[in-house]
């Protein structure tokens, strides 16, 4: 129990300062125990902060894969659109999105190399997903049959351009490039 609690003070922690910007004193505190408690369940901040980073990319592929199941039999312009819509409307309320997004984007640099493994698997494994909402739609004839790979990768590329907006642009510059970006992506998978 207490080390659940931890990864969840500590993900606020990581997510408002970052890695190097939080500490195991505040965390502790606010999680009502003294700082070397911590160490009974984790071997010291790298492994706390990779245990908030599985649980976090545990915890948004359960989001996606709910996201597709809610949504599979809608057309695939309104579920690929709407996901990105989810990210923004999380976005504003999910600490949790808001740490992974961060981490993804601007890695610890000593730890980089161990959260890019994590982070990569939760890529490849989001891929995997969106590919079958792909199939989903040629098979309805909703989208052009291209290559699979290729149009995931295409939306990976949109989502990765408009999440890095949604960082470091705020919310009027998200939209406005969310709208623009995905007018275009849109045309590139129909012919209509």
């Amino acid at each position: 129990m207490t080390a659940n609690r931890i990864i969840e003070v500590a993900l606020n922690h990581f997510a408002e300062h970052g890695y190097e910007g939080a500490s195991l004193a505040n965390i502790a505190e606010q999680v009502g125990i003294k700082t070397p408690s911590i160490y009974a369940h984790f071997k010291n901040k790298d492994d706390l902060f990779v245990s908030v980073i599985r649980r976090a990319v545990q915890e948004e592929m359960g989001h996606l894969q709910r996201y597709i199941q809610t949504h599979r039999e809608h057309p695939i312009k309104d579920v690929l659109y709407g996901l990105i819509q989810q990210y923004e409307a999380r976005y504003e309320t999910s600490n949790q999105l808001k740490f992974l997004l961060r981490v993804m984007f601007f890695p610890p640099v000593i730890m980089q190399e161990r959260v890019m493994e994590l982070v990569n698997a939760h890529l490849d494994q989001m891929e995997r997903e969106l590919m079958a909402v792909f199939k989903l739609g040629v098979e309805r004839a909703e989208i052009d049959q291209l290559d699979m790979e290729m149009m995931t990768a295409s939306y990976m590329c949109l989502v990765d351009g408009i999440l890095v907006e949604m960082l470091l642009g705020g919310p009027d510059r998200f939209r406005r490039r969310f709208d623009a970006s995905w007018r275009i992506y849109w045309r590139s998978l129909t012919r209509d």
